[in-house]
């Protein structure tokens, strides 16, 4: 074809292309959302990614989700499996409708088992991949003011990914899913007054019912996905609206973004990123075996299976429950208060929980800071945070490793009464030590970051001055350092008016104002306080001092490696 006729033919189809656009950009405005996306900033950092890993796999469980629900009969009406279908360890067996296409999907229908093994996995990876981009938020700050909102719904998000989770792992209607619908039906059930009802509202009738797989399947396939959709959007949009946060460095405030523009740098990476993500859950979900329902065989509620454990996001309430003594059931006016289930399956989650959800608002309480922030923290300036974020980890880890209690004992040939009473004292005892002791590693970290401000890197070269004064010779700091080490401004208690006033009128408000102050010193009562500029200059001027008057007679007198 001639150059003359690509012409013509661009010619010819350009009327049409510009028709469209601005059928577009008269009824929706598309010129300026184009024109405001192409031009917003994103800054550039690898803890980033981690929001869009959770994103991707979402996007993977949706497409590997619409495959199996093709396949999928959501139904507990009893049947046998075929004589003739694999595995023959099944062959005959009565079972649900569930289980029986469950494992058909996974036998006979070309690339059932690969799909329902990525689903799986992509869920793993989705709720990890929240868990750990929720740290990064909270340990940098991130959601401080404006962002308070944001992350209520992000917590909103992991809590429907929890849910989602344990939805989808229920369906298969298998041994080990139908032992976590039966201590699920438990915890409800514990609950005072209502939990009865609540019971017999969600399965239709006693356990199990023939009602729960099909509704689990309307939550999975509908209602979860549904609310998680409208939240990511909400999330984008305020990530968006409120603008990105970044890590401290030159040139980086509150009032701007250093990065690259979302139009073609964010979308092309972007672009890339999920086909990576999607790739590594393809080769997890090909090589890694998870969830092989066969294995346990159709739910049967005299089997529990040795050695079960749950999928790892849910493990800290199997820990919890593990953890509890049994003999704390009360009757109070006539009422079964059991709370060997209510406190581990609702009040030790409720509080952590709860605490993860309001801490935001407990921080801004306590600084009574109505500023905006878009510059990250470093983790080490905000100890108590640090300190606290761990606090709360800390008892997560423990009761995850309490819902493993019995492969520990088995594995290591040690007693399981043991290994209980360990973790149940490690439960109140390691998230103190771990609060203070990362406390004082943030407040040595600050103190090390002023040394380094005012004195720079130690070099290990040793001089003498002509006056016979030996000193060890110190590297400035560049720019860059310098700036990401005293970006960050002091952090004080707060002083409130007295109780009083002049008049001896009781001021209105001072009893919050305490509790406020109480709240403040907690956070910031220890403290090092960054270098100020006239610091910075006094240091400067006194080390070019020693400089001047070691440079006519100086002598290296020995080195030290670091």
């Amino acid at each position: 074809m001639s150059a003359r006729t690509e012409v013509a033919q661009q010619r010819k189809t350009s009327p049409t292309a510009a028709a469209g656009a601005d059928f577009l950009d008269t009824r929706v405005g598309a010129s300026k959302m184009v024109k405001e996306f192409a031009r917003k900033i994103f800054p550039d950092h690898w803890s980033f990614l981690l929001g869009e890993i959770a994103l991707f796999s979402f996007v993977v469980l949706i497409l590997s989700g619409i495959f199996l629900t093709m396949f999928f009969v959501p139904s507990m009406t009893e049947v046998h499996y075929p004589e003739d279908a694999l595995p023959v360890t099944m062959q005959g067996l009565e079972m649900s409708e569930a289980f029986a296409s469950t494992v058909y999907m996974s036998y006979h229908v070309p690339g059932g088992l690969l799909m329902r093994q990525i689903h799986h996995w992509a869920a793993l990876m989705f709720v990890g991949a929240m868990t750990v981009h929720m740290m990064r938020v909270f340990f940098t700050g991130a959601f401080r003011r404006p962002r308070e909102l944001n992350w209520l719904v992000g917590f909103t998000l992991l809590i429907l990914g929890l849910a989602a989770g344990f939805s989808g792992y229920s369906l298969p209607d298998d041994v080990l899913s139908g032992n976590g619908l039966r201590i699920a039906d438990g915890v409800l059930r514990a609950i005072p007054l209502i939990g009865s009802y609540g019971s017999y509202m969600l399965f239709g009738g006693e356990f199990p019912g023939t009602d729960i797989i099909p509704r689990l399947f309307t939550v999975h396939i509908l209602l979860v996905p549904g609310l998680i959709l409208a939240l990511i959007a909400v999330h984008l949009f305020l990530i968006v609206w409120h603008k990105h946060t970044q890590f401290p460095g030159p040139g980086r405030t509150d009032r701007n973004v250093v990065g690259y523009p979302l139009f073609p740098v964010y979308t092309a990476k972007a672009g890339g990123f999920f086909f990576i993500v999607f790739g590594v859950l393809a080769v997890m979900g090909a090589t890694m075996s998870i969830n092989n329902v066969w294995n346990y065989g159709p739910y049967d509620p005299s089997i529990v299976g040795a050695g079960a454990q749950p999928d790892w996001y849910m493990l800290f309430l199997e820990g919890a429950l593990r953890l509890m003594p049994g003999q704390t059931e009360y009757v109070i006016a006539g009422y079964t208060l059991s709370l060997n289930i209510l406190v581990p399956g609702v009040v030790i989650p409720g509080i952590l929980f709860t605490l993860l959800a309001l801490f935001p608002f407990i921080e801004g309480f306590a600084t009574k800071d109505t500023g905006e922030h878009h510059v990250l923290d470093r983790p080490r300036n905000a100890p108590v945070r640090t300190a606290s974020g761990v606090a709360i980890l800390t008892v997560f880890f423990v009761l995850v490793a309490a819902g493993s209690n019995d492969l520990i004992a088995t594995h290591f040939h040690l007693s399981l009464n043991a290994i209980t009473w360990a973790f149940r004292v490690l439960f109140f005892l390691l998230p103190v030590v771990t609060f203070i002791v990362t406390k004082r590693i943030c407040l040595s970290l600050q103190r090390k970051d002023r040394e380094l401000v005012l004195h720079g890197h130690e070099t290990g070269r040793v001089v003498r001055f002509a006056s016979g004064e030996y000193i060890e010779v110190h590297r400035p700091l560049d720019e860059h350092e310098r700036w990401v080490l005293v970006a960050h401004g002091p952090r004080r208690p707060l002083e409130i008016a007295a109780e009083e006033d002049a008049a001896g009128v009781r001021r209105p408000g001072h009893r919050r104002d305490r509790l406020r102050q109480a709240l403040s010193r907690f956070f910031y009562e220890d403290r090092v306080e960054p270098v100020t500029p006239s610091e910075l200059a006094a240091a400067h001027v006194h080390d070019e001092h020693d400089e001047v008057e070691a440079s006519p007679a100086r002598e290296t007198i020995g080195t030290q490696s670091h």
